[in-house]
Formats: structure tokens, C-alpha cells, sequence
């Protein structure tokens, strides 16, 4: 299986006249590449990616997969294999009938499509259950059949549109897993559309994050948590404390004018917003700490303890400690918080 690189180039769609779901996106997907479009519901992810697939023509802009211009070609010309969220299974055909189903339409010969078809569920490990049905199947099940059927083609591109999001917390996981296995030895290009910050961070080698039809950031996972460039994507990916205040001389100030630390910084002066992930805080003895505060509440996470602090005179502020097995802190606490300068990240909006 060969795999394509994508390329957007001032790609905008507007309904009703006045609706502007996708405005002038332009990006780079490249062959092989695991790519998320992430963010809330509205945003023009999915309406992205039927762009892409060619459900629906951009206003403006221009589509191009391995060079080629596709805005104008239709869906069944794109070769383009799609997972969707309803996984559009045939209820009354069985699993190999559904899997041999774009084979069938190409008019390939029975013979190898009998093999592709065994090839395909072998891959997603559903060999000895193609004639079941898929109501006979598990959520799980159904999900890897719309699967081998999207990939029984041979796709350079393979396009999903939240395919995991009906499944329980434990399956999806174990399915991330598994379909980022099977697309790194396939190889081929996959854009995947999802909400869930954790998913797209787990599977993704890169994750644009949409917000208003707009791309705010594209990057790998690691900058996208952790160097985060807007207020949007800082507060939407995880959880964050946003400190607003001014820069003097190099010098952040909060709001409440505290001395906090920031990394060297261009900037020279005026309003900005620094974020700073609970991991990133500890608690320090109060005549210490850069905040000064009483724990508020205290969420059990299993892996780790997420405390809400409330500070005098400042804000209240997220502090996430591992699960060393001590227990939590109790609310009512007396605590001081610090972190480091580096920590600290300045973000625009």
C-alpha cells in the first residue's frame, strides 16, 4: 500500500450563505502521516474532512493528494478509503460481503477478492467470522469490519470521522492502539477527525487544532500540550491555569502584582496571559511558595490526585500530583505553590 500526501491550499465553505464552517485553511499532510483535526463541535473538522473526500466542494481553494488537483473529482474517483462514527454496515449482507463490497464495485476478479478479503480481516483479526452478521457483533467488531472495509481497497488515503466514539472507555483505548499499529505498517496517510484531546494526543503524529472554522496550532502532541500558542489551545487541550497580568522590563507581573517566573522572552512590554499546566506546580512549604492558598477540593484520579487551590489574594489554581499511595492531601490544607520559569508559557489571545 502506497500512501499520499495531502495539501490544502485556501480551502473555505460557507452554508446557507452566512454560515462559515472552514475559512481559508491551508495545510500539509504528509505521505504516511498519522493527522489529527481536533477540536469542538462546530469547529470544521468534519466538514474538513468531507472536503477531503469530497462530500462536500470548498467555495474557494484548492485540494491536492500526490500532487494531483481533486476539488473537482468526485467522491468515488478520490480512491480514498472512510471510517465513520455510524460504521454504515450492510445489516443484511455478512462480514466478508460488506469487506468485499469496494472490490465488488471495482469489478475485480472473485478470485482476488476472496484473498483480499481474508487478507483484510486477518489484519484486524476477525478471521473465522465472515459469515456473521453484523448484528452478531460486538461494537468493537463492527468497528474493525468498516475498517478492513476501507482498507480491502488498497487506499493511499484512509479518512476517519470519529470512528471510536461509540465505543466504552477500555475498547476505545484498546482500538487506538490498534489502528496506529495497523496504519504505521500499512503506511498509508490517515486524517482523523475527533474531540477527545486524549485521543488525538495518544494516536497523532501531528494535530492541527481547529477553533471557528480557523486552524490555531499545528504541531506534534508533546508541542501541543506542552508549548501550547493560544488561550484557545492552552485551555482546550487538558487542564491549564491561565495567569494574566503585564510584562515590565522582562518582568511578568500577575494581575494581583506577584513577581512570577517567565522564560527569556522578545516581548518587551504590555498585557500578556501565561499558562501553566497543574503537573508543572508543587507544593511548597507557605512561607515558599510563589502562591499561598488552602486545597479546596481534592479528585481522586487513580494515577494521580488533581487539588483545587484557592490563594489569597490570586486565583484558585490546579495542582496535579502522582498517586505515590499516601493519600490525598484533605481540603483545608495550608499549602504554598512554586514552579519553574521554563514552565511558565506566554500564549497569544
Amino acid at each position: 500500500m502506497t500512501s499520499a500526501a495531502i495539501h490544502l491550499a485556501g480551502v473555505s465553505k460557507t452554508f446557507d450563505g452566512k454560515v462559515r464552517a472552514v475559512d481559508d485553511i491551508t495545510l500539509d499532510i504528509a505521505a504516511g502521516e498519522f493527522f489529527s483535526l481536533l477540536g469542538p463541535s462546530g469547529c470544521g473538522k468534519t466538514t474538513t474532512l468531507r472536503m477531503i473526500a469530497g462530500f462536500e466542494a470548498p467555495d474557494s481553494g484548492r485540494i491536492l493528494v500526490a500532487g494531483r488537483d481533486i476539488t473537482d473529482v468526485p467522491v468515488h474517483k478520490r480512491d480514498m478509503g472512510m471510517v465513520f462514527q455510524a460504521y454504515a454496515l450492510f445489516p443484511h449482507r455478512t462480514v466478508a460481503e460488506n469487506v468485499a463490497f469496494g472490490l465488488r464495485m471495482r469489478g475485480l476478479p472473485k478470485a482476488e477478492i476472496a484473498a483480499r478479503v481474508a487478507e483484510a480481516l486477518a489484519r484486524v483479526e476477525l478471521s473465522g467470522l465472515e459469515e456473521r452478521k453484523p448484528g452478531q457483533l460486538s461494537g468493537g467488531q463492527q468497528q474493525r469490519v468498516a475498517l478492513a472495509r476501507a482498507l480491502v481497497i488498497r487506499p493511499p488515503v484512509l479518512l476517519c470521522d470519529e470512528p471510536l466514539g461509540a465505543l466504552d472507555r477500555k475498547l476505545r483505548q484498546q482500538m487506538q492502539f490498534e489502528l496506529k499499529q495497523l496504519q504505521k505498517e500499512l503506511g498509508v496517510t490517515l486524517v482523523f477527525v475527533t474531540h477527545d484531546q486524549e485521543e488525538a494526543l495518544a494516536m497523532s503524529d501531528r494535530i492541527a487544532v481547529m477553533n471557528a472554522g480557523r486552524i490555531e496550532q499545528i504541531g506534534a502532541p508533546a508541542e501541543i500540550y506542552d508549548r501550547p500558542s493560544t488561550r484557545f489551545v492552552a485551555d482546550f487541550i487538558g487542564e491549564i491555569n491561565l495567569i494574566e497580568g503585564t510584562l515590565e522590563q522582562g518582568q511578568f507581573l500577575s494581575s494581583e502584582g506577584r513577581s512570577l517566573p517567565l522564560p527569556p522572552t522578545t516581548a518587551r512590554s504590555g498585557t500578556m496571559v501565561v499558562a501553566v499546566r497543574p503537573e508543572k506546580l508543587r507544593f511548597v512549604a507557605e512561607h515558599d511558595g510563589l502562591y499561598r492558598g488552602e486545597i479546596a477540593t481534592a479528585n481522586f484520579l487513580g494515577g494521580n490526585v488533581l487539588y483545587r487551590v484557592v490563594c489569597s489574594g490570586g486565583p484558585a489554581l490546579l495542582v496535579k500530583e502522582p498517586n505515590l499511595g499516601h493519600g490525598a492531601r484533605p481540603p483545608g490544607t495550608a499549602v504554598g505553590i512554586r514552579w519553574s520559569a521554563e514552565d511558565s508559557v506566554p500564549v497569544a489571545g
